[in-house]
């Protein structure tokens, strides 16, 4: 069996081929491996970040969540990304304002925070990476913006399943009705029936506890 270092070694090869090899050394020789289950948080409002957190397998929704306890779907990060938040948070020592939830298996490289400063500092790969991930965030936050302010829910609806689809890489979305309504802050029997529509109109079909997307 292969050891901790020696994957984590592996992931970065596959995932961040772009980095330096001094900083791949580095990342291999600080960084843990953790698991984490599908359905379960891997940070929470008001947590404190004790590491960055890069993707090496699965996916991880990030929602905020409001006072009421509603929760609104933000963005997903895939493997060969990282939480731009936990980079930020961490090194100004700065609490969550998201939740985060593995949606698959997924498998993460925690960096701790007290290298943090020395990668931005002393690795030019890293420091690039950074402002690409917080480049990409800002893109995919306007883009949200856009649609809650600008676009209808049955317009927010598609942009949101077409999005799903890109992220998942399959046109089979195995979600429910209610999973969507808490995605997009809205009740199920308004997301049930604008799939309805969506389903007349040819552009999903509609199977048990899945929506198959046919645009």
């Amino acid at each position: 069996m292969p050891t901790d270092s020696l994957k984590i070694r592996q992931y970065i090869n596959i995932h961040f081929p772009f980095f330096e090899p001094g900083l791949k050394e580095k990342i291999e020789e600080v960084a843990l491996l953790k698991q984490f289950p599908a359905g379960e948080l891997i940070m929470r409002q008001g947590q404190y970040f004790k590491h960055t957190v890069l993707i090496a397998e699965g996916l991880v929704k990030l929602y905020r969540e409001g006072d009421d306890g509603d929760e609104v779907f933000i963005y997903h990060i895939n493997p060969g990304q990282a939480c731009a938040l936990s980079i930020i948070c961490a090194a100004k020592q700065e609490t969550s304002q998201v939740l985060g939830k593995a949606v698959e298996d997924t498998t993460a490289i925690l960096i701790p925070v007290a290298v943090i400063d020395e990668l931005m500092k002393n690795y030019k790969t890293w420091y690039y990476f950074v402002l690409e991930n917080y480049r990409d965030r800002f893109d995919e936050l306007l883009l949200l913006l856009d649609h809650v302010i600008f676009k209808g829910m049955d317009q927010r609806l598609e942009f949101y399943l077409e999005n799903q689809v890109k992220q998942k890489g399959s046109n089979e979305l195995n979600i429910t009705h209610q999973e969507i309504a808490q995605d997009l802050n809205s009740s199920r029997e308004v997301i049930s029936r604008l799939l309805k529509k969506m389903a007349i109109d040819k552009k999903v079909r509609l199977e048990r506890n899945a929506i198959q997307w046919l645009n």
